[in-house]
């Protein structure tokens, strides 16, 4: 009677119970989720208010750099705070106040945001800024007039025309100082692209410029002349056609082209604080920028009812598709395990395969059950004929002692030594069956005991070619032994000899009158190798895998005095795998056969 599963323990059950579990699981990390990206969102809001904070100081700054002074601020201050919506405070370093948005007497935030000074700005967040720190806007005495602007105007109008006719496009655009400067699509200086016919650079000074640089050399070179260098020495300050740092072009007369890197940076500090000090008049001084709003609230994300509705929704939809989906998977797995347990309950005798339907695990299970089915089914074969080959060579010789006996009781014969001689070699042979029978039992079962001791390989051969003669010369044919070298192996001896015995004595039987029969034993490697070789009637292809098989014989009709038990084969095999070694046969009929034995060597004893 076939025997039901609970259902709490069926497999659709469990995969159902696991997929629900894991369903509420990832609605409830997507729902964390949406909650942690909604945030995220609203934190991504601030950043948009930094970025809102970084502009008010930009136009700050911008401001600081073409006024004087900041009377003129306050209009500025209150667009800023109705544009961004934040409070805007203005105060100098002593935190006086300059610009308020706030109404009068409201307290200012406990630390300034930032500092506006002109002429010490954070480069990478203004484009276009130096790289010396100083506000592009901040030009100070190099403001052209306007005069200068429209000459230059002019100029670089004519001169992007003939840039037009050579094919070279540019635009025309205009640096906080007024100059007008050609660059090409790219932003770049256009003049590096320029026609030797247009005749144009970009680096020359008008006069405006021109005094405002000489003024800032001599101030840079009385800053040097205090660091070490000569009277001699000049200094060259060129304008930047792109504007984006009008003075950081500079020669050093007698290090122009290569330059040293120390006094370059000399140069460089000596030419900023001169160009700081000639901008300060121009530029408003430096005041502390504060910064107000409701930015030290965190941000918070409440479900409303309709969301919470949403979620349950959502949450009960991807319960029931999962749900659905593993009921369909689930059923697909189920149907072959179904097959499967089928197949395992019905009884042992008919050995029912279970159908591979799938290439899944599921698959390589049933094919697994066959397979284990097959070998099954061939053992309980072979045991049946093991059975039966053990019950035939147990009758042939009880029968005769039982015969013999009879009769002598009967006294139609009388107990005379040849009738004992027979009788006894009956007994002989139950219990040469006998024995073989047991030790075949031991190695199945894993019992079977070796003694082992280093035992030399030569000595081996000599005892089992004495243990022979007597049988060889009886048959007519010669045991030859020989050994290459001096090999030894750790083994059980009285086994080894029971190995070679066997095939010696397997050979003897098979081998005619005036045949040889050879034992020989040589080093291979780590390994030592015995080689047990006759010149009878050898085996055919067909039976070699079928030698080392339990009372397996080559010639069916030959009788167990002629052919042996028919178990001495296996027990060698096992023997050399008790060994750690391996055995295998050769030849072809009509040339002998080979056995080699390949066992572990080991090192002489005493070296």
């Amino acid at each position: 009677m076939k025997r039901r599963i609970p259902l709490r323990k069926r497999l659709l059950v469990r995969l159902l119970f696991a997929s629900a579990l894991i369903a509420v699981c990832s609605v409830a990390a997507t729902t964390w989720l949406a909650v942690e990206t909604t945030t995220r969102a609203l934190r991504e809001e601030q950043g948009q208010d930094l970025a809102d904070d970084m502009k008010i100081l930009a136009e700050l700054s911008g401001y600081a750099a073409t006024h004087p002074d900041w009377k003129g601020v306050q209009s500025l201050v209150d667009r800023l705070a109705t544009r961004t919506g934040r409070r805007i405070a203005l105060t100098t370093t002593d935190r006086v106040p300059v610009a308020d948005s706030a109404r009068k007497g409201t307290a200012l935030p406990l630390g300034a945001a930032a500092t506006v000074d002109p002429l010490h700005t954070d480069t990478y967040t203004q484009a276009g800024a130096q790289l010396r720190g100083v506000d592009p806007r901040a030009v100070g005495p190099y403001r052209l007039t306007a005069r200068e602007r429209a000459e230059l105007d002019a100029l670089t109008g004519k001169i992007r025309v003939c840039f037009t006719r050579y094919g070279v496009d540019t635009k025309i655009v205009h640096i906080p100082s007024g100059r007008a400067v050609l660059l090409d699509p790219d932003g770049k200086d256009a003049s590096q692209s320029l026609p030797e016919e247009c005749g144009y650079s970009q680096n020359t000074p008008v006069r405006t410029e021109r005094k405002a640089l000489d003024a800032l050399s001599e101030a840079a070179l009385t800053c040097l002349r205090e660091h070490g260098w000569g009277k001699g020495s000049r200094l060259y300050l060129f304008i930047n056609p792109t504007g984006r740092d009008p003075l950081s072009r500079y020669v050093i007369g007698k290090f122009a082209g290569t330059g040293d890197v120390k006094d370059l940076k000399t140069v460089q500090a000596c030419t900023d604080n001169a160009l700081r000090a000639q901008l300060d008049p121009y530029v408003a001084p430096v005041a502390d920028l504060y910064l107000g709003g409701d930015e030290t609230t965190p941000p918070r994300f409440d479900m409303s009812p309709a969301n919470k509705a949403k979620i349950v929704g959502v949450v009960g939809l991807v319960l029931a598709v999962t749900v659905a989906v593993t009921a369909v998977v689930a059923t697909r797995l189920v149907r072959p395990l179904r097959a499967l347990t089928a197949a395992a309950q019905q009884p042992p005798e008919l050995h029912v395969r279970a159908p591979v339907t799938t290439r899944d695990e599921t698959g390589i299970l049933a094919e697994a059950f066959n397979d284990l089915t097959e070998r099954r089914e061939r053992l309980e074969e072979q045991r049946k004929a093991m059975v039966s080959d053990i019950a035939h060579e147990l009758r042939t010789p009880l029968t005769n002692i039982r015969g013999w006996l009879e009769v002598t009781r009967d006294g139609v014969v009388d107990p005379d030594p040849a009738l004992l001689g027979s009788l006894h070699e009956e007994s002989l042979v139950l219990q040469r069956i006998i024995d073989d029978l047991q030790d075949l039992a031991a190695a199945d079962a894993g019992t079977l005991r070796l003694h082992r001791e280093p035992v030399r390989a030569e000595d081996l051969l000599d005892q089992v070619a004495a243990a022979h003669r007597v049988a060889a010369v009886a048959a007519d044919v010669e045991v030859r032994t020989g050994v290459d070298g001096d090999p030894w192996l750790d083994a059980d001896p009285v086994r080894m000899r029971q190995a070679l015995g066997n095939l010696v004595s397997n050979a003897l039987r098979h081998t005619p009158a005036g045949g040889t029969v050879a034992v020989a034993a040589r080093r291979d490697g780590d390994d030592v190798v015995f080689t047990v070789t006759d010149t009878g009637s050898g085996i055919a292809a067909e039976d070699l895998p079928h030698v080392f098989e339990r009372f397996w014989r080559a010639e069916k009709s030959r009788s167990r005095r002629t052919g042996g038990s028919g178990l001495g084969l296996p027990i060698v095999r096992h023997l050399v795998a008790a060994h750690g070694g391996t055995v295998t046969a050769q030849r072809e009929p009509g040339r002998g056969a080979a056995f080699t034995l390949r066992l572990p060597g080991t090192e002489t004893p005493g070296r």
